[in-house]
């Protein structure tokens, strides 16, 4: 069974409406990937598409991936794997969790999801997850687990890439600009080898660091990129009032829930750039919602706990 195939949806460019934009003469649409699937969204759903196709061809009966307490490539390929038919395995970092996991998975939602979806999770320390990539780790993990297909952490590689090309079709050659959140580097990869020569694709990054150029030029040999490295709001996982507040009154006011991770970061962003001039009069620009709503919970969660204002669902 082909869950890609049978899994059909019509991703929307959704038109923002705001005085900002007005005022700035400027075009700015969201294209809906959120909406997908309700597990399996955004680019999670490219990223995997292809990877799950090349495990299914080549007869493996289990995946295996990497990824953190609160991954969105997690629950994803739980969920993905469930449908099509695979054991899958969640490598987590922080063997710690291991030590009370009743507790950890009332508490953490990512965690409970993937083994309600049938994945089976092994925590292991932060030194180990470190040589997650290692021929020596992996074997380790073989002989535990016997033959598997493995997915890297954030689900990035050549499949993934050729997956996310696929996010952009032939309608959005309209656009000036295009906006995409960036973890791992291989969604923006994708978007940088789709788009024509006339576009500029922008990167917002959710992590602190200069690496990530090296990482998307892995996947690509285009030049109309650029990252913009002023809105990850303190580093990967960390937001602020600021940021939930204008997260709020977006879903308010667009009808569009945004994930404080990647995607509020990036609109914000685009925001902040169009405020400032940087965007010149009749520009249109096309943000990629990549999904990853199922990260609010456990966001909210740890908000409750610092008596933080919480993100609307």
């Amino acid at each position: 069974m082909d869950f890609f195939s049978s899994e059909i949806s019509t991703v929307i460019n959704q038109k923002i409406t705001h005085p900002l934009l007005d005022e700035a003469g400027i075009t700015l649409d969201i294209k809906r990937e959120d909406q997908i699937h309700a597990y399996v969204s955004g680019n999670k759903f490219r990223k995997l598409k292809y990877n799950l196709r090349e495990a299914q061809a080549k007869g493996y009966k289990t995946i295996l991936t990497f990824g953190g307490a609160y991954s969105n490539h997690i629950a994803a390929t739980a969920a993905a794997g469930e449908l099509m038919g695979f054991k899958t395995i969640g490598v987590i970092r922080g063997e710690e969790l291991a030590n009370d996991l009743p507790r950890v998975l009332s508490e953490n939602d990512t965690l409970q999801f993937a083994t309600d979806h049938c994945m089976q999770l092994k925590f292991v320390s932060r030194e180990d997850y470190r040589e997650k990539a290692s021929i020596s780790f992996l074997e380790k993990l073989m002989k535990e687990f016997g033959s598997f297909y493995m997915i890297p952490e954030g689900g990035t590689n050549k499949l993934a890439v050729k997956g996310c090309e696929e996010i952009l079709v032939s309608t959005d050659n309209q656009y000036d600009y295009l906006c995409c959140a960036v973890g791992t580097g291989g969604t923006i990869a994708g978007i940088i080898n789709a788009s024509s020569d006339h576009q500029k694709v922008i990167g917002f990054p959710a992590l602190k660091g200069d690496f990530l150029n090296a990482e998307i030029n892995k996947y690509t040999n285009k030049v109309n990129w650029s990252l913009n490295t002023e809105y990850h709001f303190g580093g990967y996982g960390k937001i602020n009032t600021v940021l939930i507040e204008f997260m709020n009154r977006f879903k308010e006011d667009q009808y569009i829930t945004l994930d404080p991770i990647y995607t509020a970061k990036m609109i914000y962003g685009i925001f902040d750039k169009i405020q400032k001039g940087d965007f010149t009069k009749n520009t249109r620009i096309l943000a990629v919602h990549t999904g990853g709503l199922q990260g609010i919970a456990g966001m909210n969660k740890k908000l409750s706990k610092k008596k933080i204002p919480l993100i609307r669902i």
